[in-house]
């Protein structure tokens, strides 16, 4: 004899079998959604509410609440209730008047808008603007930077080196070459406060320069390690200096592919003679005003962060040492920069810049 209190059969057309199903089925469903559906599917197959819970991993009164939903209302029994809360005070249009006003003016006093500032405009309370704001994901307190390039060869520059990157050639190498020039060796004038629980550190604002020194270094595409020689002075004697110190890193069999800027110490008689005597080198300069498609400006991103920005020096051969020593440890665990994007996707982006810009000259 079956166990628990029968309860009413339910009895389910073929409709709502399958559409039952899908909710099982379906990744978008809602898992309790989902876990409702297999537990009238369940009911539907025969047994009381215990027999059920057993099958389902449900409690008992879980699957007599929406048994009897089910069998009063149906498929939309199953859905959710409206919650209780308390009546909506912002309406749609006052949502737009927000958007509206944020997107298309600014205010008399300041070069763009604040929650204070939009809220007395609008007649809003500052956590309205504010929840408005974070939904449409606006944010008028901050900039980012950008040039678009003028180069005439722009396109075929920018397709040569990212094919490079995404194709690369066999029996070569792919050095993405560049200098960081005047690396300032600052010593704060007062010692760090160092970190403590509830404390970050702190420095003076202020410092004392020790001199300078320019790095030139090499990016493998392939690998990620770095060469890098740091020099006093950045001319077209240093760089020669450091293509011979590439010359000897790489292997003689190997075709020496570099990416570079257009900078005159990369384009004077003395390179030029330079590369004549040697065939296996070719250059890729990078468009005009393009240093983002240069992979070894983002190690330099990473050198600043981790190791020079916060960094104290107190001389520029103890800033040199620290550099070199970062160049070390990045060559112990090498790790690539993977580049994703193909020339006619960058193409599409910067048309969306060009649409998207406004002459604020005028």
């Amino acid at each position: 004899m079956g166990r628990g209190r029968p309860k009413r059969i339910v009895v389910l057309t073929e409709e709502q079998r399958e559409e039952l199903g899908r909710w099982t089925r379906r990744a978008t469903t809602a898992n309790a959604l989902a876990m409702r559906a297999r537990i009238i599917l369940a009911c539907a197959a025969g047994g009381h509410d215990l027999a059920v819970a057993e099958r389902t991993a449900m409690s008992p009164a879980t699957v007599g609440k929406w048994r009897r939903r089910f069998i009063e209302r149906g498929m939309d029994g199953l859905l959710d209730e409206p919650r209780p809360g308390a009546p909506r005070k912002i309406s749609d249009a006052d949502v737009e008047r927000v958007i509206a006003r944020t997107l298309e003016t600014k205010p008399r006093d300041a070069t763009h808008w604040s929650t204070r500032s939009m809220a007395t405009e609008i007649g809003m309370s500052q956590s309205a603007v504010t929840r408005i704001w974070r939904a449409f994901a606006l944010q008028p307190h901050r900039t980012t930077s950008f040039k678009l390039s003028k180069d005439p060869l722009f396109i075929e520059k920018v397709r040569d080196i990212v094919g490079l990157y995404l194709s690369p050639p066999d029996k070569a190498l792919v050095l993405c070459v560049d200098e960081k020039t005047q690396i300032q060796a600052l010593d704060r004038t007062q010692p760090l406060l160092p970190m403590a629980p509830g404390y970050v550190e702190s420095q003076t604002h202020d410092y004392v320069r020790h001199g300078t020194t320019s790095l030139f270094a090499a990016l493998d595409v392939k690998t990620g390690k770095v060469i890098g020689e740091c020099r006093r002075r950045h001319r077209a004697s240093e760089f020669k200096d450091f293509l011979d110190k590439i010359d000897a890193t790489v292997a003689p069999d190997l075709d020496v592919h570099l990416i570079l800027d257009n900078s005159s110490t990369h384009k004077t008689p003395a390179i030029h003679r330079w590369l004549v005597k040697r065939p296996r080198y070719h250059l890729h300069f990078t468009p005009t005003s393009s240093s983002w498609i240069n992979l070894v400006e983002r190690w330099f991103a990473s050198l600043s962060a981790k190791q020079i920005k916060r960094g104290t020096h107190r001389s520029s051969r103890q800033l040199e040492a620290a550099i070199r020593s970062y160049i070390d440890i990045n060559n112990e665990t090498p790790k690539p920069f993977v580049w994703t994007k193909t020339a006619d996707e960058i193409f599409d982006k910067l048309k969306t810049y060009c649409a998207r810009t406004s002459d604020s000259r005028h």
